[in-house]
């Protein structure tokens, strides 16, 4: 584990409210919490985010191999403190990794791993995508009561960058697949009134002629346009 400079808490939730998301994507966001959770949180040694999708666990980011073992050692399980956190968005706090007996297979490896106690923040990220951010300590007893509080207050600023990232990615998804139908759109009038000049028909008639071409070559109405199209353009010898 490498040495990190610890930073103020105050600074860390004011880092992560400046980050623009048109700047970074979602891994390099989920890369930047976890490496300001092992700066801010008293006794973090490692951290992790898990993103639960459709009840599919996986560890987004670590700041460490320590971190992100423990976490796919509950994922092979199918149980264990980040994952109740990230199901039930909730707060759990291993003590002590030594006498835990919630998850006595997982904290058992946890232990001879190095790892001597954890905590686990929910993530409400977005209706169908839940996380947690979990901090692991190589000493027991390692998270006191402000330190609980810390790792709830960075979630909390946490969760909210997450869920405008993913809304922000959503709606950029959403802008391609317009700008795309936009570009279909465009080549189809095209074709059709490549088609109306040379056959004096009328719209509906040129598109279909070109659905007549689609359904024979067994190619998409957008690929016979774009065909015709191009073929248009290039000069005659």
């Amino acid at each position: 584990m490498t040495h990190v400079e610890p930073m103020d808490p105050h600074e860390a939730f004011a880092e992560l409210g400046r980050i623009r998301l048109a700047d970074v994507d979602l891994d390099a966001l989920l890369a930047k919490i976890a490496q300001l959770a092992k700066r801010t949180i008293p006794g973090a040694s490692e951290v992790s985010v898990t993103l639960l999708h459709d009840n599919k666990p996986q560890t987004a980011a670590f700041t460490g191999e320590l971190a992100l073992l423990l976490d796919e050692k509950q994922y092979e399980r199918g149980y264990g403190p980040c994952l109740q956190a990230a199901e039930s968005t909730s707060s759990l706090i291993v003590p002590d990794t030594g006498t835990e007996q919630r998850w006595p297979g997982w904290a058992d490896t946890a232990a001879k791993a190095g790892a001597h106690s954890s905590l686990s923040v929910g993530l409400p990220v977005h209706e169908h995508v839940t996380g947690a951010l979990n901090i692991y300590a190589t000493a027991p007893n390692a998270f006191d009561d402000d330190a609980i509080a810390i790792a709830q207050t960075f979630a909390g600023f946490a969760a909210v960058g997450l869920a405008n990232a993913h809304l922000y990615e959503t709606q950029a998804t959403l802008a391609g697949h317009m700008q795309k139908a936009m570009e279909n759109r465009a080549v189809i009038e095209q074709a059709k009134g490549i088609i109306m000049g040379e056959r004096r028909c009328t719209p509906e008639q040129a598109f279909a002629i070109l659905s007549k071409l689609s359904q024979d070559s067994n190619r998409k109405v957008r690929d016979v346009a774009s065909a015709m199209v191009e073929n248009t353009r290039r000069p005659q010898r």
